[in-house]
Parts: C-alpha cells; sequence; structure tokens
C-alpha cells in the first residue's frame, strides 16, 4: 500500500467479538480490511496490497476510565496517524457500558480531543443484528439472527442481567447522561426518515452540541446515516461512535459513489475436523448452543471455580490440554467452559472466593474475564502446538480478549461469513502453529442453538 493510498476507515474495537464483527461489515461490503490485534506501523500495512480499512481489537469494555484514558490515548493517535477518512469506536450494539467500566462518554471525550471534534456522532443502531433505536430507546432481538423475540433493552432477558453492565435505562441518551458531562441531542427517526438534507440541516442547527445520537430501525435509515458521515468527511476525519451499523452505513454509502467495487461471494468452506471451542459466556443463548452440541457429539472440559486460585493454573492448563488432544485424536470436537448459563454455581462461587481476596464487587467481573481469559489461551496455545487443529472457536467478548492475547496473533482477516457479526477470520502471526489458524470470535448474544455445529461443518447460518 502506498503512503498516500487513503484509508476510508479506521476503527478501534473495545472487545475482540466486537471488532471482528466490525470487520465483517467491512469486508462483506467489499472494503478490504485487515484487524491489527497489535497496535499497527506503516510497514505492517504495507504487508498488505490494495488495503481500504483497518482495525484495532481492544479490551476498553473491561476497563476503568483511568485504564482507558491510558490504553485509548495512543491508540487514537495511532490510527489517527494513518489520516483516515473516518475513525470509528466500536462498541457493542447492545451499547455495553457504565460509569466505571467501558465507559463510552469516556471515550468519546477522549476521541474528540485527539480528532479535534466538537460534535461526535452516535449511531448505536444495527438492524441486521436485531439491535434498533426509536426515538432514543434501544430494543434488541434475542440472539442476533433468526425471529427471536425483540424487547427494550432494559427489559432484555439476558441484557437486562448482564453480570457486568445490566441493562436498567433504554433511553440512550440518559444511559450515556450517567458517564460523560458532555451535552447530547436526538437525531430522531422522524428526521431520519426525511433523508439526507433533513439530518444535515439537523446536524448544522446542534453544531454547538457535544454528541449527536442517530435512530434507526432499517436498512434505509443506515443508508440515509452512512451518505451523511461520508458528505462530512470532505476535509478531515470524521470520529464516530457505534456498532457494525456504522460500518454498514458507510459501505452502503461507498457503494453509491462507486468508491468500492462489488464485494466477494464467499462460498462455505466445509468441515476440517475435530474443533475447539473457548466459552467464557454466561448468556442464556451461549448455554443453549453449548447444550445442543453436548447431545450432538461434543465432548467438554467444565472449568471449575477454583481456576481463580493461581496455584491451579498449571494443573488445570495441563489436564484440559491432555483431555482436548484424546479428544481430537478421537475425532471428537471439545468445548471448555466457564459457565453454562447465567444460573452455573461457579459463578457465585468464584464472586465469593474473590470477596474473600479483597476484589471490590465492580472488579470481580473483570478479574474472572482476565483470569479465565488467560487459562483458557494459555490451553489454547499448548493445544495448537501439540495437534494440527485447524478450527477454533471464541465465545464471550471479554474472556476472548484476554484468551486471543495469549496467542501471539499480529493480524485477522477475514475468510467467510458463519453468522451476522462474527465472522470466521484467518490468524497471522510470526508464530508457526498459530498462522494460518481458521478462528471464529462470537459475543455471548451470537448465532442459533446449532451454532457450533455449523462452524463444525463450516456452513453459514
Amino acid at each position: 500500500m502506498k503512503k498516500d493510498k487513503k484509508i476510508l476507515l479506521a476503527f478501534y474495537g473495545d472487545d475482540f467479538t466486537g471488532s471482528t464483527d466490525a470487520l465483517e461489515f467491512l469486508t462483506l461490503a467489499g472494503v478490504k480490511t485487515v484487524l491489527f490485534l497489535k497496535t499497527p506501523e506503516q510497514k505492517d500495512l504495507d504487508k498488505f496490497e490494495g488495503l481500504q480499512a483497518i482495525g484495532l481489537a481492544g479490551k476498553s469494555r473491561s476497563m476503568s476510565p483511568s485504564e482507558m484514558e491510558m490504553e485509548l490515548v495512543p491508540a487514537f493517535k495511532n490510527l489517527n496517524s494513518f489520516k483516515p477518512a473516518h475513525f470509528h469506536y466500536k462498541v457493542c450494539s447492545t451499547f455495553d457500558s457504565a460509569p466505571h467500566v467501558g465507559n463510552i462518554g469516556k471515550a468519546i471525550e477522549i476521541g474528540s480531543k485527539v480528532f479535534n471534534q466538537k460534535t461526535v456522532m452516535v449511531s448505536p443502531a444495527a438492524p441486521h443484528l436485531g439491535r434498533y433505536c426509536i426515538f432514543g430507546n434501544l430494543f434488541a432481538k434475542i440472539g442476533t439472527f433468526g425471529n427471536g423475540d425483540v424487547y427494550r433493552i432494559d427489559r432484555h432477558p439476558s441484557m437486562s442481567k448482564h453480570p457486568v453492565t445490566p441493562a436498567t435505562e433504554a433511553d440512550l441518551t440518559l444511559h450515556l447522561e450517567k458517564q460523560t458531562s458532555k451535552s447530547i441531542a436526538l437525531v430522531n427517526l422522524s428526521t431520519i426518515e426525511k433523508g439526507a438534507k433533513s439530518v444535515l440541516e439537523e446536524i448544522e442547527a446542534n453544531d454547538t452540541t457535544d454528541i449527536l445520537f442517530f435512530d434507526g430501525f432499517n436498512k434505509e435509515h443506515l443508508k440515509t446515516i452512512g451518505a451523511v458521515f461520508h458528505r462530512l468527511a470532505k476535509d478531515k476525519t470524521v470520529f464516530s461512535v457505534g456498532s457494525s451499523g456504522i460500518e454498514m452505513a458507510l459501505g452502503l454509502a461507498w457503494k453509491q459513489q462507486h468508491i468500492i467495487d462489488n464485494p466477494e461471494v464467499f462460498k462455505s468452506l466445509g468441515k476440517v475436523g475435530p474443533i475447539l471451542v473457548l466459552s467464557g459466556s454466561c448468556s442464556p443463548v451461549s448455554a443453549k448452543q453449548i447444550e445442543y452440541a453436548l447431545n450432538n457429539g461434543f465432548e467438554q472440559i467444565a472449568i471449575e471455580s477454583k481456576a481463580v486460585d493461581a496455584q491451579y493454573h498449571l494443573e488445570i492448563i495441563k489436564n484440559s490440554v491432555s483431555t482436548v488432544v484424546d479428544n481430537f485424536n478421537k475425532g471428537k470436537s471439545t468445548i471448555i467452559h466457564t459457565s453454562i448459563g447465567p444460573n452455573d454455581t461457579r459463578i457465585r462461587e468464584t464472586e465469593l472466593y474473590l470477596k474473600t481476596q479483597g476484589v471490590a464487587e465492580e472488579g470481580i467481573q473483570k478479574h474472572c474475564s482476565k483470569i479465565y481469559g488467560s487459562i483458557i489461551g494459555q490451553i489454547t496455545k499448548k493445544v495448537v502446538s501439540t495437534i494440527n487443529i485447524k478450527r477454533i472457536v471464541f465465545a464471550g467478548g471479554d474472556t476472548s480478549s484476554y484468551a486471543a492475547s495469549e496467542l501471539n496473533i499480529s493480524a485477522l482477516e477475514m475468510i467467510a461469513p458463519l453468522a451476522p457479526g462474527a465472522p470466521l477470520c484467518r490468524a497471522i502471526s510470526d508464530d508457526e502453529f498459530v498462522n494460518g489458524l481458521e478462528l471464529n470470535f462470537k459475543g455471548g448474544q451470537v448465532g442459533t442453538d446449532n451454532y457450533y455445529i455449523k462452524v463444525l461443518k463450516g456452513e453459514k447460518l
């Protein structure tokens, strides 16, 4: 890639699964995209011919505001150095955040300074994932695929009971008010329905407002938002915050302007042999997927709650690797899980142990994600150096981020779509055992009950 080649978009994902979600919708739009897992330099970009978009997979969703400051300022400055037309702080489509952890308001404050932008656009809607924003209120389908029921986010059976950031307020403008002192206004559905001209007039009328929220219910709304964002990026990088709906919106705008070519047509990849599933999710959706897989030939390793005690780490890693290798040699796929649903007794046992160790309640989930993610990642690293496993699934955003960090992955490219928001990716690494691995990162809400069977077979949901 020549240095004068324009990067259409750079994004920072607040967790790994969300980052591959953005990677997917850019790639599907026909945008040549690479997701880096380490801060990239120009020489890293130069390795990829025709590169049009770049991402950096992060962990800010599990960080405190002070940790976010240390993480995001250099990350944003790094990505801004490539002078992209757009910069997107990618968050979960369910807007998971709180004042003390994954604070989206804090990210907006940082981005506003780095990109010298008074008014920051926020677009949470992702109708392609069953996420709808109507007059500021977020609605979400159960899962991200099929005909699941749609709930207001504060009444959602899973998100209202999220272990770290339970959704207690559906109006996202009020939700964000608790995370920042910046002024907030809403560009509501009635304005977006009128088209790009009316939206641009609304933006102009709110030129002293710090944050502008955008409603969105369908593809046409995203098309309008994309056209507006594209028009704003004439002379400088436009900083925005939201779901992968922003990638879809900009993709639609770039197609209309003939900036990007027709996307590649992906084919099913087929079965590659036994796979390994690593689940740190306590979502009810994930629980059904684990149970379905176990009823259809998968073996399991239930990581005991004592894993949070460092003295057991080596034992657990050694025994788990041995079991996975044995299962693989017998032609069996394995699921390693830290819980099966939100009522698994291991969750409470872990919380009680961490409390006795003096961990504050608001920090318990982060400790869990970090410890379990590290253990799962180390198990995976030893497994891939022992057997010729080809395809691995990481389930659960926070845990996946820590697990993948153990594998010395420098970047990911999308191979093929599997489920909306969770593509199959190819790992790029200097480690010969990791390079070329087929990896799938999925959030806890993603996929149907037969998800792992489909990944095993390489079939699109």
